[in-house]
């Protein structure tokens, strides 16, 4: 957890919007954080970003003058490394993972090589033209093909067992796509806030988690904890905090896994870490937090202060 530090934030700046597929997502966890930040006390300065890059941020950002930036964008440029490399330049205290874990967790294909160097459970994939797999099965179905380097579930395909036709990708699909084996059975994720891991949650939906499941109300039903046996509980907090620390992640970071619940723990499956998870009213890190003790405002602080005893 954060350790002592001798200076005190006054003023935070919230950094969200951005360029990518997941903007609204970051919009709608920059208003909340911001609320939570200015019950907890704190001077709050919301920035939202357009196209904005470089120049035009730092200039916003050198007149809020901020003790700390509360990184609440999503998606790439906000959470790959980029937008945290300008904080760094110019010496700015902000939330959640630095610029190298941030680029390797937005990297599924990095990720995984450290989650297996790590002795952690991940599926085979590669990665493939995406016209190529307009064309034919580049793997044996079921598989799922989704953009190496998005998350919430933006552009995730799914080509079940027995499937005829390879899939018809949307033209807005990156070149180069990750395809990789299916994990079948059930949804469960782990926060871990510091090297603390907050709980296990089970996602119940009917379908896929996706982009919809994840965001709109009622899309996604949460039970936590998760009514599962004591070892794929305890494994699943032990998995989070070693994929947690595999990729270096600061701050707060969400573990999402697979478990098919017939094979025991050999079924448990990590799928992907998210560096900055999301922060809005149907978010899982924030109710696992809450269900650990912290409510919406002291996990703010906690990851304002975080970041400030870091800097």
């Amino acid at each position: 957890m954060a350790g002592k530090s001798s200076r005190t934030a006054q003023t935070v700046a919230v950094l969200m919007g951005g360029p990518s597929a997941e903007r609204e997502v970051s919009l709608s966890s920059g208003r909340e954080c911001a609320k939570a930040l200015r019950s907890a006390g704190y001077d709050v300065v919301e920035i939202e970003l357009g196209d904005q890059r470089g120049e035009d941020i730092v200039s916003r950002l050198r007149s809020v003058a901020p003790d700390v930036v509360f990184n609440a964008l999503h998606g790439r440029w906000g959470e790959d490394g980029c937008v945290q490399g300008i904080l760094e330049w110019m010496g700015l205290p902000y939330t959640h993972s630095g610029v190298l874990a941030s680029a390797m967790a937005m990297d599924k294909t990095v990720a995984k090589q450290a989650f297996r160097e790590a002795g952690l459970p991940v599926v085979e994939s590669l990665i493939a033209d995406a016209d190529e797999v307009r064309r034919r099965h580049v793997m044996a179905a079921p598989y799922v093909v989704k953009p190496n380097d998005e998350g919430s579930s933006v552009g995730v395909y799914i080509v079940h067992d027995g499937a005829n036709q390879p899939p018809q990708l949307s033209d807005a699909m990156p070149p180069r796509v990750m395809v990789e084996t299916y994990a079948p059975g059930r949804e469960l994720t782990t926060a871990v806030l510091g090297d603390r891991p907050l709980g296990v949650t089970e996602i119940i939906v009917d379908g896929w988690y996706d982009y919809d499941a994840k965001y709109k109300a009622g899309g996604s039903r949460h039970v936590i904890p998760a009514e599962v046996p004591q070892e794929i509980t305890e494994a699943c907090l032990a998995y989070a905090v070693r994929a947690h620390q595999a990729l270096g992640c600061r701050g707060l970071s969400r573990t999402d896994f697979r478990w098919d619940e017939t094979r025991g723990l050999d079924g448990l499956i990590l799928l992907e870490v998210n560096t900055q998870p999301g922060m809005t009213p149907t978010s899982l890190a924030p109710e696992q937090a809450q269900h650990a003790g912290l409510d919406f405002p002291q996990l703010m602080r906690w990851m304002v202060e975080d970041a400030l005893c870091r800097s």
